[in-house]
């Protein structure tokens, strides 16, 4: 149950500070366009760090893709992995109703942005197979104290490098369906969002195992 509230909670304030910098962005920089990405990126890179240093003894993976990828790498058995991922799913719903009503709006707004091509669709693959690499890469060569910072630094730095802004997780892609503004997808874009975050986390995961091989894989 603790890590379920973790994974719920998690979620549910990064969301909310996804979808909610991005509310104050648009506020507070109306006409720029690259200043409210640059607003949004540096709030969620900030949220991140904060959220995964607090609750990484618990649970704080925030993200179905990172779960299924800990389910193969023997971390998490397969009947928690279920209600882990139903609980960042709900978690990343709260946390957008949470954000429009810190901002006076519908408490659900279905998202009207569109999100679709396959250069978006290839963003999404760099940004999950990159932040696999670091979570993973990281735990194989034991040095899981800096999973926080190099995560944080990743969604950061994809924000603007990638062509989708770097979702890079389902319960976030899934939640930020619910509000209608600078952060939101419309709901008939979502599903090659997942699938392309699905494969980008296989091959993330392939990519750390490849290069950060357990001794005894190294001796097999």
């Amino acid at each position: 149950m603790r890590r379920l509230l973790a994974e719920y909670v998690g979620t549910a304030l990064l969301v909310a500070a996804v979808v909610g910098s991005g509310i104050m962005a648009t506020r507070l920089s109306p006409d720029d366009i690259g200043l409210q990405l640059l607003q949004n990126s540096i709030a969620t890179g900030a949220v991140l760090l904060a959220l995964i240093l607090v609750l990484q003894p618990v649970s704080a993976a925030f993200n179905p893709v990172v779960t299924l990828a800990d389910v193969a790498t023997g971390g998490t058995g397969w009947r928690e992995a279920g209600p882990l991922a139903l609980s960042q799913v709900a978690g990343g719903i709260s946390g957008a109703i949470l954000a429009n009503l810190m901002f006076e709006l519908e408490a659900v707004s279905i998202s009207g942005t569109e999100r679709s091509g396959v250069h978006l669709w290839l963003g999404e693959v760099v940004a999950t197979a990159g932040l696999v690499l670091m979570i993973f890469g990281l735990l194989r060569s034991g040095r899981d104290q800096h999973i926080p910072y190099a995560v944080a630094a990743w969604i950061a730095a994809a924000y603007w490098f990638t062509s989708s802004t770097s979702f890079a997780n389902p319960a976030v892609t899934l939640g930020r369906i619910f509000s209608d503004t600078f952060a939101g997808i419309a709901p008939g874009d979502v599903a090659m969002f997942l699938t392309m975050q699905v494969l980008g986390g296989v091959i993330g995961l392939v990519l750390a195992v490849a290069l950060f091989p357990l001794e005894e894989e190294s001796h097999a």
